[in-house]
């Protein structure tokens, strides 16, 4: 058994139960921190034993279900991850017969919505493990409050940058698609952070080939207007070098009119519409491209699909890049690109 261990939740709140390996039923679950009225922290405390003594809780991996608690009387979204303190990790890797306190943080939601910020999550999780000593003095004045910040910085982020930004939004989208480098000035720490998290969440990494990415970085720096720069010295962000384009202008009122609700899980639902649509596009063309090198109507075809996408010019842009090494494509897109000037 292990005796040291913690837990923490609430709607926007914490909780972090601990455990001892998960490949034992002979572990004990102790109390560190929580802000759950105590029926509900038990009943929480036994839907996270039940998991862990079926194994199902890896190591800094989040998990999202729905938990059923008698306050509020439904069921309510339930982050959970279970992991070990980083410098502990490192021993109990190097001596197996080490049995140090594992731990469990919970993240209550109103709904399962959580699933769409698990990397969000498991980040912040990896935050925790890295920068805080999980002993007792610690606990209230530097655990607790970041276990009970979470929704703030975890969640909100985006609804922020749509908040500030409004109309202007359309030029950050259109910067994180076409990987446009952003310079942020004058600018507190949270306001900095929020733009660099949606850039970064509004990209399509890891959705198209890491050396499209690498080379469509290196063609965005080279080109003439450099960085887009962002000036939040004043009430409004003003924006310096910024492109934009008629789907990137779409997807902003999307956004806009979405601000009303100010749910910042619908914010994260329309981001990643807004990236399945620009995936879906870039597929679309390639299919084109590659009927065009054979069939003239397929030609004039691709020139119309890119002129009435909305955002032909970054696509192109994306399609030169992945068929730079490919002669009959590469021919298609220099042909696209004139008519496109033209």
């Amino acid at each position: 058994r292990s005796s040291q261990q913690g837990a923490d939740s609430g709607d926007g709140s914490p909780s972090s139960v601990a455990a001892e390996t998960p490949s034992s039923e002979d572990f004990s679950l102790s109390l560190l921190d929580t802000n759950l009225p105590a029926e509900a922290e038990t009943e929480l405390r036994s839907f996270i034993a039940k998991r862990l003594t079926k194994g199902a809780l890896f190591e800094g991996m989040g998990n999202v279900a729905s938990v059923g608690l008698s306050i509020p009387e439904y069921k309510v979204g339930c982050y959970y991850c279970r992991f070990q303190q980083e410098n502990l990790l490192e021993m109990s890797t190097l001596e197996s017969d080490i049995n140090a306190a594992e731990y469990v943080v919970c993240f209550l939601g109103g709904s399962e919505k959580e699933d769409t910020f698990r990397l969000e999550l498991d980040k912040y999780i990896q935050s925790l493990k890295i920068n805080l000593d999980l002993e007792q003095k610690t606990l209230e004045t530097c655990v607790s409050p970041y276990l009970r910040s979470w929704f703030e910085n975890a969640i909100c982020p985006i609804q922020r940058v749509v908040q500030l930004f409004q109309e202007k939004l359309a030029f950050l989208l259109h910067a994180a698609l076409s990987y446009t480098p952003v310079e942020v000035k004058n600018a507190d720490e949270r306001t900095e952070k929020d733009i660099s998290r949606f850039l970064a969440a509004a990209s399509l990494q890891g959705l198209v080939q890491e050396g499209t990415m690498t080379s469509l970085c290196i063609a965005m720096t080279e080109e003439q207007h450099k960085s887009m720069i962002i000036d939040c010295s004043g009430p409004q962000p003003q924006l310096h070098n910024a492109g934009s384009n008629r789907f990137c202008e779409d997807w902003m009122h999307a956004f806009v009119n979405g601000a009303e609700g100010g749910n910042p899980f619908l914010f994260r639902q329309i981001l990643e519409n807004f990236k399945l649509k620009a995936i879906q596009d870039i597929n679309n063309l390639k299919r084109f491209i590659r009927q065009a090198e054979m069939n003239h109507y397929a030609l004039f075809k691709c020139y119309m699909f890119l002129k009435n996408c909305g955002s032909g010019d970054i696509l192109l842009k994306i399609v030169k890049v992945e068929h730079a090494e490919m002669p009959e494509a590469r021919n298609v897109v220099t042909v696209l690109e004139e008519f496109m000037k033209e």
